[in-house]
Order: structure tokens, then C-alpha cells, then sequence
């Protein structure tokens, strides 16, 4: 069953998966309550279903499966994603090198089985099948079918006034705002890491180490995604809810990867990387402001490299429509001096396809990026977001990069650091608890240095259907 197909089936029954208010009195304040359905789904607890009173959905049967008479925590859950997305662009990086405009879907369909023996052991296992329809460039996070999307068992157990978490096998992981270390959910196919995760919390307190292997992705057959040595991830991190107002993360971690090409480097390539994160909000404001530092080699050539982002912004909540006016600010090193013996382009290692725009026209390389916004909520369930967007090169003698880090042809070394400004619009709508759409579109006014490389402005549109059950 095509993707489109499962998802208009499925949202027939819309109205029975989010039951309107028939102004019945609400349920204890600590009563359990059903769970959303989360961007992770292997975080989704259905044993408060044990309780028949609470299984009032048509599909409540296979949401929650008993293994145990006794035990509620044991149980099988299963479970489904859908994501339809119309793209059309009509300028691939500026449509410089003669790239073409193209109008396509973007169809993802994953399944999952979560197994919880008891309230300590969980195997979750997900499968996907993952096209895109009328595309004519295809790349490796376009398509991906048939395939195993994540296949892990995990561990849960408190002791000693603290909570230890593991898990091992093919997993998702993401920090923060996803703006280095993401399941990159903007393109079609998400990033996942063969990993060994391990964490300790206590209080406000949370200790992680993690190593990972990140998945590449094929689709000549099913079941051909692999993992190998010569591309790893992992580091320690530390994080504390409670320091004033927000909260704070700090970690260190190490990049590999064999046989990489940048313009002005080729070899192996090993980064020592250390970040910093402050977040929180106060009266109305809140911040989100993060820094990275990156040093190491690629081939015979010493890196130093650095990328800080800031998103910040002040709610007006009593107002109509709750008006937000935002800020965002963005810089990332490039290399200053081709020729020498050092590499300054930073390396956004696994970013989200959507921090910026879903458009794909910034890179997080070689850049300052400043983008003030409003977002209003006409209703409850709707949000509209406008920004404009001004970017430069952070230098002139590094190219102007496209997502995720790939280099627009021609711009190195040409003079002009102002390389464009956009337009976004942005609407997200949750239609039911299980159902949600969302609507993009941007214009991106091409800077000299882009036309000069033959490039020219270029336009993007994106409507969207998710599903999950």
C-alpha cells in the first residue's frame, strides 16, 4: 500500500482518534491520561491501557497487546508513520552546473513493533519504506526501500536514587535544537546510528556517553543499509536542568570518517569537538544560544574551525493570537586561507534539514545567517510563522554552501560576501492527535557572488501530511 494511500485511509478515522469535547467533566488531574504520539516513538508508554476504561480508540487492540495477566507493563505495542510531502524547487543550489527545477512527492511509511517484557527491558523494532516519486536527482537521503530504520533493546533501572538508561543496536538519537547532531527529519530519510548509549540522572543531573556508527543508506536492494569503522561517532555529555532560569550542556565528542573531499582538502578525515548549550525562558523570553569548537586533521591538513547559533524570542501572551517576535543568528567558520596548511571550513556533522529552511538553499558552513520572525496562533492548533533572512559569507575565499555542506560550484574566491536574503512562510496546523500538516514556501533572492557563478534566484514550496498512529 502506497504511502498517500495509508495515509487518506487512515485519516477517514480522524475524527475517532482525536474525540472532540462532548463537555463531560475532565478526568482527575492524577488520573493516566493516553500518550501522544512523539516525534520518538520508541518513547511512547502504552501500559496505561491495561485499564479498559481507557481504551476508547477503534485500533486501542493493537496499541496495546497484554503478555501478562499481573504485570501491565507487559505488553506488545505496534504502530505506523506516514509522511506525504509535495516538493517543488525550482533552482537546486541556485540552479548553478545546469541544475533543472523538479516537482516530486517525498512518501515515507514506517512500521514498528515495541516489545516490553516488563518495566524494565524494551526490543523496538522499525521498518520503512521510503520514496520519492517523479525526482529526478536521487540521493541517499532521498529513497530508501525496504530497509530496517531502527532495531535496538534498551534497559531502564533505578538504583541508588538515580535512573541508568542503555541502549544498543541501530537507534535515532538528536541533541537540543538538532542543529549538529540530529535524525535529520527534513529530508526523507532520517539519520540513524548503529550505537551503544548509556545515561545517569539523578535530580536534575544527567550524565551520557554514547559511540555510534553512522548508517548509510542504499536502495539497489532491501535490506542493504550498513554501517562501517571508517565512519564513527560518539563523546561524553553532561547536562543540568537547573542553572537559573534555563538549562545547561556541555559535551565532547570525536568525528571520523575515511576518503572525504573538501575544496581544499582530501584524506582522512578526525575532529576533536567540544559544544556548549544555554537554553531556557523568563517572562515571557526565551533563548536557545550554542557554540562549537572543531579541531583535528583531514589528510595532511590541521583543522580549526567554529560554528555558534542563537534563537531567541519574547511571547506576548495575553495578547490575540499570541504574537512571537523571534531572532535567529547563525555563524560558521569557512577556510580563510586556500593553499595552507590548515582547514577552516566547519563541519556541521548530522544536521536537520529544516533549522533553516526545508528549501535546502543554507549550508551551515561558511556563514553568517541573521533572521528576525513573527509567528502568530490564529487558533490553538495553528501556527503561521514570516521571517526574513539575511546571510553573508563568513570569508570570501571559502564557497557558499547549500544543505547539508555541500559547495556551490564557482562561488570560491569570487568577490562579494552578501549572498542573498529569503522570505519564509511557514504554517503548521495539528488537525487531530494523530494528524498534522504543514505548509512551507520560500524565496531565496540570489547575492552577486551566486549569479556571477550563473546562478539566480530560486523558489520553494512544500505542503505536507503526517500521520501517526
Amino acid at each position: 500500500v502506497s504511502g498517500v494511500a495509508a495515509l487518506w485511509a487512515l485519516a477517514i478515522l480522524g475524527p475517532a482518534f482525536a474525540r472532540a469535547d462532548d463537555g463531560s467533566a475532565a478526568p482527575a488531574s492524577d488520573a493516566p491520561t493516553r500518550p501522544k504520539i512523539a516525534f520518538n516513538r520508541w518513547q511512547e508508554d502504552w501500559s496505561v491501557l491495561a485499564d479498559p476504561k481507557l481504551r476508547t480508540e477503534p485500533l486501542d487492540f493493537l496499541k496495546y497487546v497484554p503478555l501478562s495477566s499481573t504485570d501491565p507493563h507487559s505488553y506488545l505495542s505496534l504502530g505506523l508513520n506516514v509522511r506525504e510531502r509535495f516538493e517543488s524547487n525550482d533552482a537546486p543550489a541556485f540552479g548553478v552546473g545546469d541544475r533543472k527545477g523538479d516537482s516530486y512527492l517525498l512518501d515515507r511509511v514506517q512500521i514498528h513493533a515495541d516489545l516490553r517484557p516488563d518495566s524494565e527491558w524494551q526490543l523496538f523494532v522499525q521498518l520503512e519504506d521510503v520514496r520519492a516519486p517523479w525526482k529526478d536527482v536521487l540521493t541517499p537521503v532521498d529513497e530508501n526501500r525496504v530497509d530496517l530504520r531502527q532495531a535496538f533493546a534498551a534497559y531502564v533501572h533505578e538504583f541508588a536514587d538515580g535512573v541508568l538508561k542503555l541502549r544498543f543496536g541501530r537507534q535515532e538519537m538528536a541533541f537540543d535544537l538538532q542543529r549538529f547532531v540530529s535524525v535529520r527529519d527534513g529530508p526523507n530519510v532520517r539519520q540513524a546510528y548503529d550505537a551503544l548509549w548509556a545515561d545517569w540522572e539523578l535530580g536534575m543531573w544527567r550524565v551520557i556517553g554514547f559511540w555510534s556508527r553512522p548508517v548509510q543508506y542504499r536502495t539497489e536492494h532491501a535490506f542493504d543499509d550498513f554501517s562501517r569503522w571508517k565512519f564513527q561517532y560518539g563523546g561524553a555529555r553532561i547536562e543540568t536542568r537547573d542553572l537559573g532560569p534555563g538549562e545547561l550542556s556541555v559535551y565532547y565528542s570525536h568525528f571520523k570518517q575515511d576518503d572525504v573531499q573538501y575544496l581544499d582538502a582530501a584524506g582522512n578525515e578526525s575532529r576533536d569537538i567540544l559544544d556548549a548549550r544555554y537554553a531556557g525562558t523568563l517572562a515571557g523570553f526565551d533563548w536557545d544560544l550554542e557554540g562549537m569548537g572543531q579541531l583535528g586533521r583531514v589528510g595532511d591538513k590541521d583543522v580549526h574551525a567554529w560554528a555558534i547559533g542563537a534563537r531567541s524570542g519574547y511571547t506576548f501572551g495575553d495578547e490575540v493570537w499570541r504574537p512571537r517576535l523571534g531572532l535567529q543568528v547563525d555563524a560558521a567558520s569557512g577556510d580563510t586561507r586556500p593553499g595552507n596548511g590548515t582547514l577552516g571550513t566547519f563541519n556541521p556533522l548530522f544536521p536537520n534539514g529544516y533549522y533553516f529552511t526545508l528549501g535546502g538553499f543554507t549550508g551551515y558552513a561558511n556563514l553568517v545567517h541573521v533572521k528576525p520572525s513573527l509567528t502568530v496562533r490564529p487558533l490553538p492548533t495553528l501556527s503561521v510563522m514570516l521571517a526574513l533572512a539575511l546571510q553573508w559569507r563568513e570569508t570570501v575565499a571559502d564557497a557558499i554552501y547549500v544543505q547539508p555542506d555541500v559547495p556551490v560550484a564557482g562561488t570560491a574566491g569570487r568577490p562579494g560576501s552578501f549572498t542573498g536574503m529569503y522570505e519564509q512562510l511557514r504554517a503548521d496546523w495539528l488537525i487531530s492527535a494523530n494528524l498534522s500538516a504543514a505548509v512551507e514556501a520560500v524565496h531565496f533572492d540570489a547575492g552577486q557572488p551566486i549569479r556571477r557563478a550563473g546562478g539566480h534566484d530560486g523558489d520553494y514550496l512544500g505542503i505536507e501530511l503526517k500521520l501517526g498512529f
